[in-house]
């Protein structure tokens, strides 16, 4: 059985944090999934820890739709959120209303996240009253990212809070269930946690948002090009892999690799018959 919105309502109602990870192929999502956590993200994010993009800007619907379904594929138990890419809900709520159903319908995600606040509402409410569950984001939005002139603090002069804090009750009330907060002071997010009746997920905005998010790359340590101040690494797997594929290159290089171990064998006489 599937983790649904009401059930991500009730942790917050309860006070029972709620836990949100990133995750873009199979084998991952099926770990995350195994673990218990409720949220799995599959972020445009992939566009950077992924496919190398500098920005997630690039990043299309049909790379979207692809890595969704393989994570839609890994998991059972959690809630699978695809996460709507650049100017792909921008230009019209026909645009919004069809690509959040590809999501839903092609993808197989239960949920779609849309990055934006009052610009956005509208177009929340609309996917939200055709059936399909939307995941707010507020902050630092990644796919503003030369708007807001690269990856800064959001929300610190009293206009900006002030906008935030709007930007929160306006996709309150367009019915998102749940709103990232990315990289916002502790205390502002603090403050919007207990405005809004709708769970908080924070990723950079401090402990008293209703729950958190990161990018799996992050905590794992597998992608290095870049590690934001937000993200603790519970793992350092590029050192892992780095010495892996180093033996087998070593191993492979002397020959000391395959041995009997990893090798097939058949009858000598065959072999004798097919050398006459």
């Amino acid at each position: 059985m599937r983790v649904t919105i009401n059930q991500i309502k009730e942790m917050k109602q309860k006070g029972e944090k709620i836990t949100m990870l990133t995750a873009y192929d199979y084998a991952t999502a099926k770990i995350v999934d195994e673990v218990g956590v409720p949220l799995i993200l599959v972020g445009d994010s992939l566009g950077m820890v992924v496919l190398g993009y500098e920005s997630t800007i690039p990043v299309t619907m049909e790379e979207m739709i692809h890595h969704t379904k393989a994570v839609a594929r890994g998991t059972k138990q959690a809630m699978v959120i695809g996460d709507m890419p650049f100017m792909t809900y921008h230009i019209s709520v026909d645009d919004a209303l069809r690509n959040a159903a590809r999501f839903i319908q092609e993808a197989g995600a239960q949920a779609v996240k849309l990055e934006g606040g009052v610009t956005v509402a509208e177009k929340v409410r609309r996917v939200v009253e055709c059936g399909m569950p939307v995941m707010g984001h507020i902050g630092l939005t990644p796919q503003s990212i030369h708007q807001l002139g690269g990856h800064k603090i959001q929300g610190k002069s009293p206009e900006a809070a002030a906008n935030m804090l709007e930007d929160a009750r306006a996709l309150e009330q367009a019915g998102a269930f749940a709103i990232v907060l990315e990289t916002v002071p502790a205390q502002l997010a603090t403050l919007i946690s207990q405005a809004v009746s709708v769970p908080t997920i924070g990723i950079g905005a401090g402990i008293g948002c209703d729950g958190q998010v990161q990018v799996i790359n992050d905590i794992l340590g597998s992608f290095a090009d870049f590690v934001p101040k937000h993200a603790k690494q519970y793992a350092k797997l590029t050192d892992i892999i780095r010495k892996a594929v180093a033996e087998y290159y070593d191993e492979v290089k002397v020959g000391s690799f395959p041995t009997d171990k990893q090798s097939f064998f058949m009858d000598d006489g065959i072999i004798a018959a097919l050398k006459k």
